[in-house]
């Protein structure tokens, strides 16, 4: 079964700088997310209401200064984070944080 290049990495790293996540994917796109932006938009049970999809979390409650100390592989379709406030719950899978970047 061939993996669609629009949402299989090719590469996931910091940026240059070291104040984002940098995807690049299969086809060539490059996906950069803040940290901010991605704790914000977290999927897990605890940040979204698993019957309505509305979201619990709320983004006045996430810092500024929020950043991940660590980032695993799930499988071979998501990353998870942990993060500075201690949450890590969330599976954030490639599709996700293609749909992320694109926003």
């Amino acid at each position: 079964m061939s993996r669609d290049p629009t949402t299989t990495p090719d590469k996931i790293g910091p940026t240059a700088d070291g104040a984002a996540l940098s995807i690049r994917w299969q086809d060539g796109t490059e996906t950069v997310l803040a940290p901010r932006t991605l704790r914000v938009s977290c999927p897990c049970a605890s940040c979204v209401d698993e019957m309505t999809g509305r979201r619990t979390l709320r983004p006045d409650t996430v810092p500024e200064s929020i950043y991940p100390t660590a980032i695993h592989y799930v499988g071979r379709y998501a990353l998870q984070f942990v993060w500075s406030d201690g949450h890590d719950t969330g599976f954030y899978s490639f599709e996700y944080l293609r749909r992320l970047g694109e926003e």
